[in-house]
């Protein structure tokens, strides 16, 4: 065979890529409910990015239900994304959204690679994190092309956040319009949207893996719990999601009387009084960047914004870990994990955090204290095993008692550039890795070894998305978990994964006694 020099390589690559995405043209235009829409090409991936899933919530459709798209005609360019939702953005956040900011955000991006196959692909439905209050579709970070080159159709989708998105008032109550959580009622949204549409692009709508991070994974977990879900995903990916609660304001969902408060003082401070229309009319009159500006992850504003989710015994019913216990959580099989050094958001008491251990303290004084740096550390590893890992280890236990399958890993890898900083495996920072995104958060700096552990971490996830399992010929097998075994795959600081029972199942056993009151002597 003939040897091509370098130079002529280097000539005909753009002109084999050009073709590949020209041989596509086809491709491009897809017909769904509401419309015709013209994707775009690049490095072999097909993506509709910005597809409106409900009509815009403003006007009098804001604190309503989603309402279905108007239908358009001709055909919709979807070469880019449309807005994220109004937040008050978090500088240097990787998560962050990408593009413009407004109310007529309900949109969500689509990825799936170019393929000459016919056969309906599997589904991957991602929910960005932020704290209910940041976050969106757009970040670089969530650039689908990674997971769509797996085999799948990626879907990122926006939802609303802060108070357009959990928000009670009496004015709303005396309309009909009382639920408060409309964020979660946007992501069943555009979960039914997939339902509708998602054959157009090749997708298999009996294939959906729900996966989400942070408020993400919380969104997930209520989704695996609330009746009006159920047969609208078969798989789910909770990352860094709790798992007995909604993990907001220290505790779980915010109850009705207290989130109502919070409007009142909200629409009081915007100098709006009342209960009845006329006072619903001047809230829905605001300028959106006045109902959400304030508010960030660096700034909840807890006096005038409910926190989150809200019990209002309708949407919102009961926690997560209620619907496990009972067994009515949806039977699909689950892979659950946290980051090494995970957040905290409940805490041990101030005072004296080993009181929450009863007659255990002396153990868990042993288990937190010996080997821990200094006090400080030792009672932020009590909340963040509170907060994260044994709730993660719940999950799997009550899906796997019911059942289920599950599966639970741990991920401690910190990219090589950030380890002279002193940077640890903190929340949030496997995403580059799942979806493939490691130039987008660390530029130049991305090595060989992360690349090995982005394959391994993306490797998984998308075997589980395609089978309902993650383990493939390959790869290191990843046991199922087992009560007994309790055995965790660790995604390690060198780049390894492997599976072992977990080191620190002392301490989680601490916690869960705790947490169920049924400590031991």
């Amino acid at each position: 065979m003939t040897k091509r020099p370098l130079a002529f390589l280097l000539l005909i690559l753009p002109a084999l890529a050009f073709a590949q995405d020209k041989a596509t043209d086809a491709e491009r235009i897809v017909k769904i409910d509401s419309g015709t829409l013209q994707g775009a090409v690049a490095g072999g991936v097909l993506s509709f990015k910005g597809i409106p899933y409900a009509a815009a919530p403003v006007g009098n459709l804001r604190w309503r239900a989603p309402q279905p798209v108007a239908p358009w005609g001709g055909t919709r360019p979807a070469a880019n994304y449309a807005r994220d939702c109004v937040q008050k953005p978090v500088p240097g956040e990787a998560g962050a959204a990408g593009t413009q900011l407004g109310e007529d955000c309900l949109n969500l991006s689509l990825w799936r690679s170019v393929s000459k196959s016919k056969a309906p692909r599997p589904v991957f439905v991602w929910i960005h994190g932020g704290g209910f209050v940041n976050g969106g579709s757009s970040a670089p970070l969530f650039d689908g092309a990674g997971l769509a080159r797996q085999g799948l159709v990626v879907v990122a989708l926006n939802y609303r956040l802060g108070r357009l998105g959990f928000f009670m008032h009496p004015a709303l109550k005396a309309s009909g319009e009382a639920s408060g959580n409309y964020g979660f009622l946007d992501q069943l949204a555009a979960l039914q949207w997939v339902q509708r549409n998602i054959a157009a692009f090749g997708g298999d709508p009996k294939q959906v893996t729900l996966a989400g991070e942070s408020a993400g994974g919380i969104s997930v977990l209520h989704h695996l719990a609330s009746p009006a879900s159920q047969g609208l995903f078969q798989r789910a990916l909770i990352m860094s999601g709790g798992g007995r609660t909604y993990m907001v304001a220290g505790s779980g969902a915010i109850p009705a009387a207290r989130a109502e408060q919070a409007g009142v003082a909200f629409a009081k401070s915007r100098g709006i009084e009342g209960a009845g229309a006329e006072a619903l009319s001047a809230l829905r009159a605001l300028p959106a960047e006045k109902v959400n500006g304030d508010l960030s992850m660096m700034e909840v504003a807890a006096d005038t914004y409910a926190g989150g989710p809200i019990l209002d015994g309708k949407v919102v019913s009961g926690m997560p870990g209620d619907a496990l216990r009972a067994r009515t959580a949806g039977k699909v099989p689950v892979v659950i994990g946290t980051m090494a050094d995970d957040l905290v958001v409940l805490q041990p008491p101030r005072d004296n955090p080993l009181s929450m251990f009863g007659n255990e303290a002396g153990r868990a004084q042993f288990a937190y204290f010996k080997n821990a740096r200094e006090p400080g550390q030792a009672v932020r590893n009590i909340g963040a095993d509170m907060t994260m890992h044994e709730p993660a280890r719940f999950v799997a236990k009550h899906m796997t008692a019911a059942g289920e399958q599950a599966w639970v890993y741990r991920f401690a890898y910190v990219a090589e550039s950030q380890r002279n900083s002193g940077a640890t495996a903190e929340h949030a920072k496997e995403l580059p890795f799942l979806f493939d995104t490691l130039n987008a958060v660390y530029g130049l700096g991305v090595t060989a070894e992360d690349r090995a552990m982005a394959r391994l971490f993306i490797g998984f996830v998308s075997n589980f998305a395609r089978t309902g399992d993650p383990n493939r010929k390959g790869l290191p097998h990843w046991p199922r978990y087992d009560a007994a075994q309790n055995e965790v795959m660790m995604f390690s600081a060198d780049a390894k994964a492997r599976a072992e029972t977990d080191p620190w199942k002392a301490r989680l056993d601490l916690i869960e006694r705790a947490l169920d009151g049924k400590r031991t002597p």
